[in-house]
């Protein structure tokens, strides 16, 4: 869902728990990202520049990243993890070490990203629904989306489905442009042009990606 640095009709009590709003305060784990990138790029023995080199991101906005000064967006992350050679889902929410994962509402892991290089502006929150689980190769999370006038379009590998619960989103896939209500889902190609985000105010989905 993002890109490089250039950068209800279903009134029902099942998903109160999920389309609430997710707190904004620093929420556990959100450091952990910036932490995780410099650590497998030293374990592989990259500079900044190296690793500059092979995804194209400025050595500035990599610098920002590692020291949590940006939050990095899942399409960067997808491509930092092909560059690392790591898994996608080590970087978003570590390693997991368990055969199946029951996460509780209260135990989501919250990450917060923002869509410019200068962390200045935050377009959605999400929390991590399965982060234990060994060799994953997707990712469920919950999403509370929030107004994009930048419409920054995101190109990377894999696959993603979406699930809207709450609110409005606007979904621009290619040339086509969709406004998607609680209940409506699309499935892509993550490698099509996009851009998703709330109409007006936020909305909430389910967003199911697949690394490729």
């Amino acid at each position: 869902m993002e890109e490089k640095s250039r950068k209800s009709f279903m009134n029902m009590d099942f998903f109160e728990d999920l389309t609430g709003d997710i707190p904004v305060e620093p929420p556990k784990g959100i450091e952990d990202v910036g932490q995780r990138i410099r650590k497998i790029r030293e374990e592989k023995g990259l500079s900044l520049e190296e690793l500059s080199r092979l995804t194209g991101f400025d050595v500035d906005f990599l610098a920002r990243l590692e020291k949590n000064e940006a939050q990095p967006q899942l399409g960067t992350v997808i491509e930092l993890s092909k560059a690392l050679d790591s898994a996608f889902g080590r970087l978003v929410s570590g390693v997991g070490d368990k055969l199946y994962s029951i996460t509780r509402k209260n135990e989501r892991r919250t990450v917060s990203r923002s869509t410019s290089s200068t962390g200045q502006k935050q377009v959605y929150t999400y929390k991590s629904l399965a982060p234990e689980v060994k060799g994953r190769h997707m990712e469920a999370l919950i999403v509370q989306l929030e107004v994009d006038p930048d419409k920054e379009i995101s190109i990377h590998d894999g696959e993603e489905f979406i699930f809207v619960l709450d609110g409005i989103v606007a979904l621009e896939i290619g040339d086509d442009k969709f406004e998607l209500e609680p209940g409506d889902s699309v499935y892509y190609l993550s490698t099509t042009p996009h851009h998703i985000a709330a109409k007006k105010d936020k909305a909430t989905i389910l967003a199911v990606l697949y690394e490729g």
